[in-house]
């Protein structure tokens, strides 16, 4: 029997309406739970909310309301979205749960029987945006080294956890587990967190200032810190939400989705945590990165907030789940516009999967009375054997490595490489011909039988991610398949769906969306410059030239930008960071021949938009009107980041 799949969101604060980072979260982790409940494994899926702390306390006096009216305002919208976006999470927690609160009294009480909390003086820098305490060293021109808010000095007496005592042991954690921290820049950034000496960890805050809190069941006079509130929510809900009993049956935790922005607070304060109570770490930790809007940082002043809710309102909750998973790698930040999210409905779902379905689902009804026919043995190519084997490997192997590391848009890339394949077959055996001849009828049935399995098996890679959009094609395809019972507990065979089902048309899956383009408002037009005569020296100072930060890079992934035949988008690793490039390479490459390769790029470049894709840098590469060869290194050792000079 395998091992429980524990996966857990972080829980969001309520501060305010849920927003397209929350969405992203949570949508990564319904995928891995419904890809393990296909596979009949036991799955618990966590999410809920943050309720308690400073921020909370400060946005319900703003309207003039109890922090308990403000939570249970705003908690339907976050449940509401989840269901709009199909989330099936197993359990809905929130802090101001009585269980919950208990189950924190009862960690705290313990640790301050072991004495690993103390009651001491202190002073220092206080953000209330993150609700924590910074030192001198830490601030930076008076503002939050974080978030960059102002900081306020306090001083005030309260309860320290000695996190400083477990500085050493976690190091050897991580050391011993290289997968605890995911991914492998992320395992660096704590790594090289931990190389300061570790603090120990004001766990309060009086009640004088802030009352919005757990008590401390040794001290009314002071509530919990948020975070030692919030963090053991991962615990605290195995002990009440699932069938019980439960917590030795699913902790520790398999997966703890969060955002790179709480990294250190699970990395640091919850491990720590969990080694004082006595209790198991979690598996893995996996903090993937932001979303920016049109190359732009989020931010309601600027207005360019993305609503989850209005845009599946307008293009459907499946479209929405297979952008945001297959435009960036898992891990790093992405970039949300409204040009590339239409371009991947229209060439990847409309033309590609959409299309896929909606040929086959009508050769088989013109051609074979509407059922799907059986295959003749005679009639079997090799056309139809590398069909067989890509699907095949697709299901038994790629999406099982892909979706064990977390490579969310990998694994779509390869769903997608199968749905190519399969529009490639219907255009090379090209059936509408060989219904013409009554002599080809073996042929025929054949072809579109491996067509109708092809989308057999592209229904069940789909369904973790476009739940919608396989049932639909299920139904189409009149498999009678029930996504519930595990289909991918055994399995999956060619041939399985057996012929005779009898196939429905439907509506398009994804129908073509127009783009719209909004007009720019008219700039005024510098006046043209005088031509330069040929006395004047078109060359650069060496200060000009030392402006330009050039570093060596390595091709991590690659792709190639929709409706574009030159360009191919470059996910390349700098050392210290990953970014986004985009090279106008694509002519002379494609982009299985330059994973892997060891590049020199224009670091310091503003971002640019080619064709609405961002690009955060440049490649060099050598050829006049068009590129003839990338600038690479030979010496493979060279490491990613080291200057070009």
């Amino acid at each position: 029997m395998p091992e429980p799949f524990y996966i857990t969101t972080p829980i969001y604060y309520v501060n305010d309406v849920p927003h397209i980072g929350h969405a992203y979260t949570t949508i990564a982790a319904d995928v891995l739970a419904r890809w393990h409940r296909l596979r009949g494994e036991e799955v618990f899926f966590l999410t809920g909310l943050d309720e308690h702390g400073q921020k909370v306390q400060q946005a319900a006096a703003k309207t003039g309301i109890s922090p308990q009216e403000h939570c249970d305002r705003l908690t339907p919208q976050f449940q509401t979205l989840w269901q709009k976006l199909d989330v099936s999470n197993d359990g809905f927690i929130r802090t101001t749960d009585a269980r919950h609160q208990a189950v924190v009294q009862r960690f705290l009480q313990d640790l301050h029987d072991k004495q690993l909390i103390y009651r001491a003086e202190y002073t220092g820098w206080y953000c209330t945006f993150d609700e924590r305490f910074w030192t001198e060293k830490d601030v930076d021109d008076g503002r939050c080294p974080d978030c960059q808010r102002p900081v306020e000095q306090l001083s005030e007496s309260n309860y320290f956890f000695r996190m400083s005592q477990f500085q050493q042991r976690l190091l050897d954690h991580l050391d011993a587990n290289p997968a605890f921290i995911r991914p492998e820049s992320r395992r660096n950034e704590v790594l090289g967190f931990l190389q300061k000496p570790l603090e120990d960890l004001s766990i309060s805050r009086p009640k004088a200032r802030l009352s919005w809190g757990i008590e401390l069941p040794f001290d009314a006079d002071y509530v919990t810190y948020v975070w030692f509130d919030a963090l053991v929510n991962y615990v605290s809900a195995l002990e009440y939400l699932p069938p019980q009993p439960s917590v030795d049956r699913l902790w520790p935790a398999t997966v703890h989705l969060v955002g790179k922005d709480i990294l250190t607070t699970h990395a640091v304060y919850w491990s720590t945590m969990l080694m004082a109570l006595e209790i198991p770490l979690p598996r893995t930790i996996f903090a993937h990165g932001w979303w920016t809007v049109d190359g732009e940082k989020m931010s309601k002043s600027r207005g360019n907030v993305v609503d989850p809710y209005a845009v599946v309102d307008q293009f459907g909750a499946d479209a929405f789940r297979y952008f945001l998973l297959r435009e960036i790698p898992f891990g790093q930040d992405g970039d949300f516009s409204h040009e590339s999210f239409i371009g991947r409905i229209n060439a990847d779902l409309a033309n590609g999967l959409g299309n896929l379905l909606s040929r086959t689902v009508t050769l088989i009804q013109r051609c074979c009375q509407g059922m799907v026919p059986a295959p003749a043995p005679s009639a079997v190519t090799e056309l139809d054997t590398d069909l067989q084997t890509a699907a095949e490997a697709l299901i038994q192997t790629t999406l099982p490595q892909h979706l064990q590391r977390m490579e969310f848009n990998r694994t779509l890339e390869a769903m997608w490489g199968l749905v190519q394949l399969g529009n490639q077959y219907i255009d090379k055996t090209a059936p509408w011909v060989l219904a013409k001849d009554p002599a080809e009828a073996p042929r025929l049935q054949t072809v579109l039988f491996h067509a109708a399995e092809t989308l057999r098996f592209l229904c069940l890679a789909a369904y973790p991610f476009m739940p919608q959009t396989a049932e639909e094609m299920a139904r189409q395809l009149g498999l009678g398949l029930d996504f519930s019972q595990a289909p991918l507990k055994s399995p999956i065979v060619w041939g399985g769906g057996g012929p005779g089902a009898t196939v429905v048309k439907g509506k398009a899956l994804f129908p073509r969306v127009e783009a719209v383009a909004t007009p720019s408002p008219a700039k005024p037009q510098p006046e043209a410059a005088a031509a330069p005569t040929k006395d004047e020296d078109s060359r650069i100072g060496i200060q000009d030239f030392q402006k330009v930060e050039l570093k060596v890079a390595k091709i991590l992934t690659a792709e190639r930008v929709p409706k574009s035949n030159k360009l191919l988008k470059l996910q390349v690793d700098l050392g210290s960071e990953q970014r986004q490039i985009v090279a106008g390479i694509g002519k002379k490459y494609g982009p299985e021949d330059v994973v892997g390769k060891t590049i020199v790029v224009v670091a310091n470049l503003k971002p640019a938009k080619l064709m609405g894709v961002e690009s955060q840098g440049m490649v060099l590469a050598a050829g006049d009107a068009e590129v003839q060869g990338l600038v690479t290194f030979e010496d493979q050792e060279l490491q990613p980041g080291t200057k070009v000079k």
